[in-house]
């Protein structure tokens, strides 16, 4: 049997030497923000823990403790039997909980009396969480940003795609945020992930970094949907050199109608969207644009938002916010199809090298 205990820089020095990360925190915690991979067995799910919790306010201590040791064991009895069969002796898990105490506890002694070498987090989740928050200040200074700049619906995100299928490296935020960016860029059915788990993501990407190649990476407002972009990032991004993709009009068009088709298979959620911009476009010209949904002129509405909305604000905030748009080399693309996003991959990795 071996347990030992860990801070968060040996773990993370060890990563791979770990099998399986196990978060010993309730459900809501775990779904709140994670260390990258973990899986959840809660030594008390939410309930539970609100109950013990209740018990030690109200009555004492101890009844909640006795209490909680009863329904600890219950719960590590079913993981244990859901999670056994097949482990060999050589299974090697960390395990961790909010501040490394009795929950993870608990559960890292049963496995280690079982003959399993643990570790488990010393100080849990909440000393992980300021390694995040530390690292995610100093890892961004170190990096040789590239920014991909274009008016919405120029294929920045796909040619991050088509870069990333070349061996490029690249940090997708919107696809880590889980939305476009824009007001209309919620996905459907998808949520985003809390701010917490956002910048874990992101952490995790820019640890993960080469420094000594270039980082592509998408222009972005401040905020993507309701997460805020890490500022020290941010301020990187800005001060970083990029490219101008430019595609022709009708073909930006084209690839928005693709990549929102749930707007044309639902007009009432397009108009529902819509409604966001009343303040600044005014009630007479978005109840104009619904209307026209209404009646199945998606494409048309399309185009006057790039024209009236989307193309002005562009161009003000990049010329406000990236010190390197003005002198950007501009990336030609004809449209937004595989082809010519792989050429668009292909010529920026031939300026690169």
């Amino acid at each position: 049997m071996a347990l030992h205990r860990v801070d968060v820089a040996t773990a993370l020095a060890g990563w791979g030497g770990f099998d399986t990360v196990i978060d010993a925190r309730s459900p809501s915690e775990h779904a709140l923000d994670h260390l990258p991979g973990a899986v959840n067995w809660p030594s008390l799910d939410d309930d539970e823990r609100r109950l013990v919790g209740t018990e030690y306010a109200q009555i004492s201590a101890f009844e909640a403790r006795k209490r909680g040791a009863v329904l600890v064991a219950r719960n590590i009895a079913r993981h244990l039997e859901r999670e056994m069969p097949g482990r060999l002796r050589q299974w090697r898990p960390l395990v961790y909980c909010w501040r490394g105490g009795q929950r993870s506890g608990a559960l890292a002694l049963v496995l280690s009396q079982i003959g399993f070498e643990v570790s488990v987090l010393e100080g849990g989740y909440r000393a992980f969480r300021r390694q995040v928050l530390a690292e995610l200040e100093t890892l961004p200074a170190g990096l040789q940003l590239q920014m991909l700049c274009g008016r919405t619906g120029s294929g920045k995100s796909r040619l991050l795609g088509a870069m990333a299928g070349t061996g490029a490296q690249v940090l997708d935020l919107e696809d880590l945020a889980a939305h476009r960016g824009s007001v209309l860029g919620a996905l459907p059915g998808q949520p985003q992930p809390s701010q917490k788990a956002f910048e874990t993501a992101v952490w995790w990407a820019l640890r993960g970094a080469d420094t000594s190649r270039s980082l592509w990476v998408e222009s972005e407002s401040r905020t993507i949907g309701r997460l805020r972009v890490p500022e020290a990032l941010l301020t990187r991004m800005r001060s970083a050199d990029c490219v101008r993709l430019e595609m022709p009009q009708a073909a930006r068009v084209e690839l928005l109608m693709e990549d929102y088709g749930h707007f044309v298979l639902d007009p009432s959620l397009l108009c529902e969207r819509l409604q966001a911009l009343r303040e600044l476009r005014g009630a007479a010209v978005v109840e104009g644009w619904q209307a026209r949904v209404r009646s199945g002129a998606v494409a048309e509405v399309v185009r006057e938002l790039l024209e009236q909305h989307y193309d002005p604000i562009y161009e003000r905030s990049m010329a406000r916010n990236f010190a390197g748009f003005g002198q950007a080399r501009v990336l030609e693309l004809a449209d937004g199809s595989p082809g010519e996003l792989a050429r668009g991959a292909r010529s920026l990795g031939q300026a690169e090298s």
